[in-house]
């Protein structure tokens, strides 16, 4: 039991040392996953419409 008390006192210690990001950092890494996430999305989209028709016009 002594050891699950010293683990929370120890959690709370470095979560003070913790530099959190600002909301204007948060917000600006957010728009960037976003970002990023819609234009892989796009671009495995295009990969895959142009390999679906390589493969129609293969078979046909």
């Amino acid at each position: 039991m002594n050891k699950l008390v010293q683990y929370f006192k120890d959690s709370k210690l470095e979560l003070k040392k913790v530099v959190w990001p600002t909301q204007k950092q948060t917000v600006n890494h957010t728009m960037l996953v976003i970002g990023f996430s819609v234009a892989l999305a796009l671009f495995l989209g295009v990969i895959d419409f142009g390999l679906s028709q390589l493969v129609k016009t293969v078979v046909n």
